[in-house]
């Protein structure tokens, strides 16, 4: 077995790639395709690095597939403008392959964009190129994921503000839903002690509420008796301070509210002018931005899931079997895209509400004595596989043909 560090040259007609990534540099291996090594080096991640590698890559074909341990960035976006294919490699594949070249556990940038070369090398027949997303897509998938990173934002600083709200006036927080809705944040500006909010009473709380335009069901006077219930108070200084701080954070909530709100319109926007919106739109509990998440972590290239078990596996609804000898387990399913995973629970979630078959299933999970979350992963499961179906055929879901194939099914 050659070592990384040798190198040899080959008049082999095609190349196999290993990219190391990182923040600062990449390593670059490149093998032929009898596992020789043709190249390797380290390329600094700046324009010139840029350019030399692009290069560099340009100076041999051709060229079988680039392996990478990343399935997004500039590295990848990069590379993928200039026409290669890419294979994303989990870190767990390419950890387990070094073990079939070195059995200490030694480890540098080049002796692992070497294996990832020849890991390419050996099983590029069995593997998935990454594929390349339309603008559209790509613009929704990072609005999305951005998204998801504004709402754990906004839940970390909620939890901090409901922190310094208990100390010193708790009172707000049986007032409305919850403590990140607007009128909320509006009382606790207008009203940020105790002693301001004793002297609300039933008709200024009800002038405050048309003010915000409260559409809860809740009475006025009901309000300012949970209020008044719940009127605890600290000493003067804890009060004064606390008041001071809760400010601070009432204007970070405000902020991030007002930028999940920017950012889900953006999103309803561009996913109205994607082609596949209205397949993942056309079933029942399927929201916009729930649409918007499933669309771009499904992407646009049907051979990326060639069967609904496949992409069951990539959502985590499929359960993990592990059998051997007299031994027998079914295990939830940890390794999948958590992203389309949620998303698909809390379609489920909407879905047995809002749809009969949905809700019948569901309940039947239960009877079975499943608890909750299981029961709503069992659901969510069926309807990957209808989704899937309908994806797969550029189809919009049709509740009468769902229900004619049910009726057959249970015949």
């Amino acid at each position: 077995m050659l070592e990384p560090s040798e190198v040899e040259s080959t008049a082999a007609d095609g190349v196999f790639i290993g990219l190391d990534w990182g923040n600062s540099h990449h390593q670059l291996c490149i093998l032929d395709a009898a596992g020789r090594m043709v190249h390797q080096g380290k390329y600094a991640h700046d324009v010139a690095g840029a350019d030399a590698l692009a290069d560099q890559l340009g100076q041999h074909g051709p060229i079988e597939g680039i392996a990478i341990e990343r399935s997004e960035g500039l590295l990848v976006e990069s590379l993928q403008q200039q026409g290669h294919r890419l294979f994303c490699v989990s870190p767990k594949m390419s950890a387990r392959a070094r073990e079939r070249y070195r059995l200490a556990p030694s480890k540098s940038d080049a002796f692992d964009a070497f294996v990832l070369a020849d890991s390419l090398r050996h099983e590029h027949r069995h593997w998935r190129s990454l594929a390349t997303p339309s603008p559209l897509l790509a613009e929704l998938r990072a609005l999305t994921r951005d998204r998801e990173r504004l709402i754990f934002n906004q839940r970390d600083v909620e939890n901090q503000l409901r922190a310094i709200v208990l100390t010193f006036h708790p009172g707000v927080l049986h007032l409305f839903s919850s403590l990140d809705r607007d009128i909320t944040l509006a009382f606790l500006r207008d009203y940020p002690t105790p002693a301001q909010a004793s002297r609300v009473g039933a008709a200024r709380m009800a002038a405050f509420c048309s003010r915000h335009g409260y559409s809860g069901r809740t009475r006025p006077e009901l309000l300012v008796e949970r209020l008044r219930t719940n009127l605890l108070s600290a000493s003067a200084g804890t009060t004064a301070g606390k008041a001071f701080t809760a400010a601070l954070f009432i204007d970070q909530l405000e902020l991030l509210n007002t930028q999940v709100r920017a950012v889900t319109k953006r999103i309803r926007e561009r996913l109205a002018e994607h082609p596949d919106a209205a397949i993942f739109l056309s079933f029942p509990g399927m929201g916009e931005v729930t649409a918007a998440i499933m669309l771009a972590e499904m992407g646009e290239d049907r051979a990326r899931f060639p069967t609904a078990d496949v992409l069951l596996a990539e959502t985590g609804t499929a359960p993990v079997t592990r059998s051997s000898g007299r031994s027998r387990t079914v295990r939830f399913r940890y390794a999948a895209n958590t992203r389309m995973r949620h998303a698909i629970d809390w379609w489920a979630f909407v879905a047995v509400r809002e749809n009969d078959w949905a809700h019948d299933a569901y309940q039947q999970a239960r009877d079975r004595g499943q608890l909750h979350n299981r029961a709503l992963r069992g659901v969510g499961a069926r309807w990957t596989r209808i989704l899937w179906r309908c994806w797969t055929d550029h189809t919009t879901y049709d509740p009468s043909l769902h229900m004619k194939n049910r009726t057959a099914i249970s015949a």
